[in-house]
C-alpha cells in the first residue's frame, strides 16, 4: 500500500471516527451515566465490530447492494427505527445512583452489532473500501488493510467521546441535570439521522 494512499486513509479514519455520530453520542451519555471502565466494552465493541464490518462490506454487501439496491432501502428503515429506539433509552437512562437498578451500558457484542444499523459507519464503511483499499492485493487483504487501520484508529478517536462524558459528570450531580444532558444527547443522537433521511 503506497504511503499517500495509507496517509490518507488515517486521516478518512480519525475525521470520521472522531466527529459526532451515533457511536460518539452515546459513548459520551454512557461515560456520563456509568464511567469510563464500565463504558471499555462498548468502546471495544465499536472499534473491533466496525473493522468486522469493514471487511465483510469489501467481500459481499457491496456487491449484494449493486445486484439488490432494495436492500440499501430496508437497512436505512431499520436503521432509523433502532436509531429512534435508542435515543428514547438514553432520554430516560437512571441517574447514577439508579443505574444499576434500571439501566446498563451497552456490551461488547451490543455495540458490534449495533454497528450494522449505524447509518454514519455504513457510510465510513462503503467510503472507505470503494476509496483506499488496494486494488493490486486482492480483495480480502485490500479489505482486511483498511479494517486494520480502521480498528488502530478507531479506539482513541471514540475514546476521548467517553472521556468527555466522565468530565460532563462532574457537572452533572443533580437527577435534574443529569435528565436534561440525556435528553441533549438523545436529541443530538436523533438529529445525527439527517444525512440519511435526504437521500
Amino acid at each position: 500500500m503506497e504511503y499517500e494512499i495509507l496517509t490518507a486513509l488515517v486521516a478518512f479514519a480519525f475525521v470520521t471516527s472522531v466527529t459526532p455520530g451515533p457511536n460518539n453520542l452515546m459513548l459520551m451519555a454512557s461515560g456520563a451515566n456509568y464511567g469510563f471502565r464500565r463504558t471499555l466494552p462498548h468502546m471495544l465493541g465499536i472499534s473491533l465490530g466496525h473493522a468486522f464490518m469493514v471487511v465483510v462490506m469489501g467481500l459481499v454487501l457491496l456487491q449484494l447492494f449493486e445486484q439488490f439496491p432494495v436492500l440499501n432501502t430496508v437497512l436505512k428503515v431499520l436503521s432509523l427505527g433502532y436509531m429512534l429506539w435508542l435515543a428514547w433509552k438514553i432520554a430516560n437512562a437512571a441517574p447514577p445512583g439508579q443505574s444499576k437498578a434500571s439501566g446498563s451500558p451497552f456490551t461488547f457484542l451490543q455495540a458490534a452489532a449495533f454497528q450494522w444499523v449505524n447509518p454514519k459507519a455504513w457510510s465510513m464503511a462503503v467510503t472507505a473500501i470503494s476509496a483506499y483499499a488496494p486494488q493490486d492485493r486482492g480483495v480480502f487483504v485490500g479489505a482486511l488493510i483498511v479494517a486494520i487501520v480502521f480498528a488502530a484508529v478507531n479506539l482513541p478517536s471514540v475514546s476521548i467521546w467517553a472521556w468527555s462524558g466522565v468530565q460532563v459528570r462532574r457537572w452533572l450531580g443533580s437527577a435534574r441535570r443529569l435528565r436534561v444532558f440525556n435528553v441533549t444527547m438523545a436529541l443530538l443522537l436523533i438529529a445525527s439521522l439527517y444525512p440519511i433521511l435526504r437521500h
